[in-house]
């Protein structure tokens, strides 16, 4: 017998392997010191522009979205996500993306599929400034089902041990400036299956007025990458904390950026609330606070202002035309536990 006779071809796996190494090359920024291929990845840091670097890590996966891929056969946008969101955990201290490894299993090798992630994961890493310098292509006969896949990420960058953003310094009077997302990013994708797929029993193809899209294309929408936004700001040092709105929404995700003893004050109908989410509370039945633990809401990232830097901050992001929406600001709290207080009503 052969390996090809328990369901791995390992001379399409190189074949494909070749042409992703030619994609990451393209991601190559200096200090990348070998190609794609060795049994590790070398990446040296530039001791002339580094004076005290501290390395920031992070690893993730796209979660059920991937589901969406299957169904609408675009698999290129969910390459972009895994980079963009490994790169947005690791801004939220400050970090500058360096490099990027990936992790990709198949029960059957598709180098069609492989290489539209891929596509898409070096056009992220492009925009972003981030090396793509290696990864694991694994193909699993009988682990994954015909034509679905698993994919993950893995980032390292580094921040200036005297920039990096620290929720200790969050303090009574800081604002709470918020940056669009684009949808649902790569979180709530369980929740919104179910509501779309089973409960309004639609298609990925069906068309949905009140989102002005098909489904399918809506819920594919990338997850944003907002380092190249916020360099300056980062570099300036205008900021003091800075929360993802992942996974638990703004509800779990905004303490983790506050410090002890403080609760930020966030004012409901302050930013525009996107129309799929809208459309998923409609058909769920969805009440407030389940909304604000399940989903962003419009809300990809939250900035933590100092009020002496929030001038600075706007005339920045509006020199970027970029929309931004002041949605509340950081209070005492007697309880020591860091929490969110909502304001006001939902514009649903």
């Amino acid at each position: 017998m052969r390996y090809s006779d328990a369901g791995v071809n390992i001379s399409v796996a190189d074949e494909a392997k070749c042409r992703i190494a030619a994609m990451a090359a393209k991601t190559f920024r200096r200090g990348v010191l070998a190609p794609v291929g060795g049994f590790g990845s070398l990446f040296a840091l530039d001791q002339k522009r580094w004076r005290d670097p501290v390395l920031v890590a992070s690893a993730d996966g796209v979660g059920t979205k991937l589901k969406i891929a299957f169904a609408t056969g675009i698999h290129s946008t969910v390459g972009a996500d895994i980079l963009n969101h490994c790169a947005n955990d690791i801004l939220t201290q400050g970090a500058e993306p360096l490099f990027f490894l990936d992790y990709i299993a198949m029960g059957k090798l598709n180098p069609a599929v492989l290489e539209q992630i891929i596509e898409g994961m070096s056009r992220a890493a492009r925009q972003a400034g981030c090396s793509l310098i290696g990864g694991e292509t694994a193909e699993m006969p009988d682990v994954y089902q015909p034509g679905e896949y698993d994919l993950a990420g893995f980032i390292v960058g580094a921040v200036e041990r005297a920039r990096i953003l620290d929720p200790r310094r969050v303090r009574h009077g800081d604002l709470l400036l918020a940056l669009p997302s684009t949808g649902l990013h790569t979180n709530g994708y369980s929740l919104a299956r179910k509501l779309v797929f089973e409960v309004a029993k639609l298609g990925p193809n069906s068309y949905v007025a009140e989102v002005r899209n098909k489904i399918g294309a809506e819920l594919l929408k990338p997850h944003r990458a907002y380092w190249p936004l916020l360099k300056t700001i980062l570099d300036r040092g205008w900021i003091t904390s800075m929360a993802h709105i992942t996974g638990g929404g703004i509800t779990g995700n905004l303490p983790r950026a506050l410090s002890r003893n403080v609760q930020a004050v966030v004012d409901l109908g302050s930013w525009p609330v996107l129309p799929i989410f809208r459309y998923l509370a409609r058909i769920g039945k969805m009440d407030r606070e389940e909304l604000l633990k399940t989903f962003n809401l419009g809300v990809g990232m939250i900035l933590i202002v100092p009020p002496k830097q929030i001038s600075r901050v706007e005339s920045e992001l509006k020199r970027r035309r970029e929309k931004f929406f002041l949605i509340g600001r950081i209070e005492r709290a007697a309880r020591a536990k860091p929490r969110v207080v909502y304001r006001g009503e939902l514009s649903l």
